[in-house]
C-alpha cells in the first residue's frame, strides 16, 4: 500500500462516554462486567472502522481486568485507538476510565487489546492501511502489538492441533 494510504494512530481516536444507569448493575450497585466489555467492543470497533474505512468484526479480546468497581451514576469514558495492524486485521488499544461526577475523581478502570478483521463490500476480509506510530509510546504499542499477534497466532494454532487428535 503506497504511503499516502498509511494512517497515524491518532487518525483512528474515538472517545465514548456514558453515565451508568441502574439497569446496567447488580443489586450492589456495580456495574456489570459484561456491559463495561460491550463498550469496550464498540469503542475498539469504532475506532478499527474510523482507521480501514470498513465494516468490521471482533475476531479476539485479550484478556480484561477490572481494577476498580464502576458504580451507579458514575461517568464511564472509553478511549481507543488502533496500535498495531496485519494485511487484514487491526488491534485496538481500549482504556476505560471511570469518573464520580459529584466529587469530580477519576481513575482508570482497565485497559484491553481487541483484534478486528475489515470486511469488503463482499463480507469477506478485505487489506487494511498499515498505521504509523509516531511517538515512543505509539513505536513501543506497536511493538508489543505485533508480539500479541505472534502469540495470538500461535495459540490458535496450538488449539486448532489440539482439536484435530
Amino acid at each position: 500500500m503506497d504511503e499516502q494510504k498509511r494512517k497515524t494512530c491518532k487518525a483512528s481516536h474515538v472517545t465514548l462516554s456514558q453515565m451508568m444507569q441502574p439497569e446496567m448493575a447488580n443489586a450492589m450497585g456495580n456495574i456489570h462486567g459484561g456491559w463495561i466489555m460491550k463498550l469496550v467492543d464498540e469503542a475498539g470497533g469504532l475506532a478499527c472502522i474510523r482507521h480501514s474505512n470498513h465494516r468490521c468484526v471482533t475476531v479476539a479480546v485479550d484478556q480484561m481486568t477490572f481494577k476498580h468497581p464502576i458504580r451507579i451514576g458514575d461517568l464511564v469514558m472509553l478511549e481507543a485507538e488502533v496500535s498495531y495492524t496485519g494485511r487484514t486485521s487491526m488491534e485496538a488499544e481500549v482504556n476505560v476510565y471511570a469518573e464520580n461526577v459529584r466529587t469530580g475523581q477519576r481513575w482508570h478502570t482497565n485497559r484491553a487489546y481487541l483484534v478486528y478483521v475489515a470486511l469488503g463490500d463482499d463480507g469477506n476480509p478485505t487489506p487494511v492501511p498499515p498505521v504509523i506510530p509516531e511517538s515512543d509510546e505509539e513505536k513501543d504499542r506497536f511493538t508489543a502489538g505485533e508480539a500479541r499477534q505472534v502469540h495470538r497466532l500461535k495459540q490458535a494454532r496450538l488449539a486448532e492441533k489440539n482439536g484435530k487428535n
